[in-house]
């Protein structure tokens, strides 16, 4: 069971969600959450003031990254996981639907080394087609609706150079019917589109977090085949 609090921030995204929906406009609510919040993140549900535990976790144990690749952390939110990677050495680009969101992570990180941008993941710069080295996507696909699914993935996979790396933090489902959302957990299925656009699973690890049975959290780790 959520805290109170929780379950009230959660029926207010879903009534922001449920409205861009009517209006066909799925991302425009990401802007709605972060302008409401006026400078609190605490109403910014995901938004933890560190680096997400399992992007941490990975980094910690892969020490032949090389620093200085060129990277690009997709909705970044208020900045902690582009924070982290740059801080490492990464040339880190990173990016959100939301204008909101970029201002408050470029006052968060007045000194920061990564690139903030405004830009849309259905709508990406020509530039950044297979562009970057490392690719990090954390809990965007969830939350957009399974019709826009294969276009999120497409689009998440044409941004990784080939011999790249693309690592994927996301809920995941034991079924292919359509779950209850948002978030929307991935599918096996769903999943599998990366590797039909070109990507190679490296590694797997499911974290059995969820207070839902049939959900696991998964960190994915995929290789851009050259």
């Amino acid at each position: 069971m959520l805290e109170p609090e929780k379950e009230d921030l959660q029926f207010d995204i879903n009534q922001l969600v449920t409205q861009a929906l009517r209006n066909s406009q799925p991302s425009v609510w990401f802007e709605v959450l972060y302008a409401k919040a006026k400078g609190n993140a605490a109403q910014i549900p995901w938004a933890k003031s560190a680096p997400h535990p399992y992007l941490q976790d990975w980094l910690t144990n892969h020490e032949q990254l090389k620093t200085g690749q060129k990277t690009l952390v997709i909705g970044c939110g208020l900045g902690d996981d582009a924070e982290a990677l740059a801080h490492l050495g990464f040339e880190v680009t990173a990016f959100d639907i939301s204008p909101s969101a970029i201002a408050w992570c470029q006052q968060r990180f007045p000194d920061s080394t990564v690139n903030y941008l405004v830009a849309d993941l259905f709508a990406i710069p020509s530039q950044w087609h297979q562009a970057f080295d490392f690719v990090f996507e954390c809990r965007n696909i969830q939350a957009l609706p399974l019709n826009l699914r294969y276009s999120v993935i497409s689009s998440v996979a044409s941004l990784v150079a080939p011999g790249g790396t693309l690592l994927v933090i996301t809920r995941v489902r034991d079924t292919e019917a359509e779950p209850f959302g948002p978030p929307w957990a991935l599918s096996d299925s769903e999943l599998a589109q990366f590797e039909s656009l070109g990507l190679q699973q490296v590694e797997k690890i499911i974290y059995l977090e969820s207070e839902q049975i049939d959900v696991k959290k998964v960190r994915i780790e995929y290789q851009k085949i050259t």
